[in-house]
């Protein structure tokens, strides 16, 4: 009798599965819709946030009252772009990314290897996002940081981290990872030339 109930329960777990998942399916479109609008609010932010450093250390040079009245606003843009664009976009990024790999389950994210990679990259990008409410601090004290030239690569950053995880969605585990980083890489030496080409036709212009 045990040994008939076993073979019977295998055939039932299999369609409770395959159930399961037609259950989960509406949950997960809704938690991936979210998540795409989450990354695109988080990234908007982060791109629009390294911008006002460029702008806030350009101010610093500005002749007096100028100065003054210039960097007490970029002070308030940057932390109305942080508190009110940058974390609840992470946030919504998180939670609903987290809340789609708990419905796919664990042995899902075991086969999908790149989503192991695209993990990687966002607690690195996470790291980006905390750096970056230090140096809105420093800011705010009237602490240099980097140059505005400086400030200008370092928002390339963000394009490389979204580059590398569209690529990873798009492609998942038929994404040739060493092609990519060599793609990346070829990317990357491309913005920093043409960073460098628009810093000397300002030089030029002044």
């Amino acid at each position: 009798m045990t040994k008939r109930c076993k073979k019977l329960s295998l055939p039932f777990q299999k369609r409770y599965s395959f159930a399961s998942k037609i259950i989960n399916m509406p949950s997960i479109l809704l938690f991936k819709a979210l998540h795409v609008f989450g990354f695109v609010s988080w990234f908007s932010g982060l791109f629009y946030l390294v911008r006002i450093f460029v702008y806030h250390t350009e101010a610093m040079n500005r002749p007096e009252p100028e100065r003054s009245i210039l960097i007490k606003e970029f002070n308030a843009m940057q932390w109305r772009v942080y508190k009110i664009i940058c974390n609840p976009g992470m946030m919504i990024t998180w939670f609903c990314g987290l809340a789609m790999l708990y419905l796919h389950g664990l042995e899902w994210l075991q086969v999908n290897t790149w989503m192991h990679v695209k993990l990687v990259l966002l607690f690195a990008l996470l790291a980006y996002h905390l750096h970056a409410k230090k140096v809105i601090q420093k800011l705010e004290n009237g602490e240099g940081y980097f140059t505005s030239f400086q400030f200008r690569l370092w928002n390339e950053l963000p394009t490389l981290f979204l580059l590398s995880i569209a690529l990873l969605a798009v492609y998942r585990n038929t994404l040739n990872f060493l092609y990519a980083f060599v793609g990346i890489l070829v990317f990357a030496f491309l913005l920093v030339m043409a960073a460098r080409a628009y810093r000397n036709y300002r030089e030029k212009q002044l």
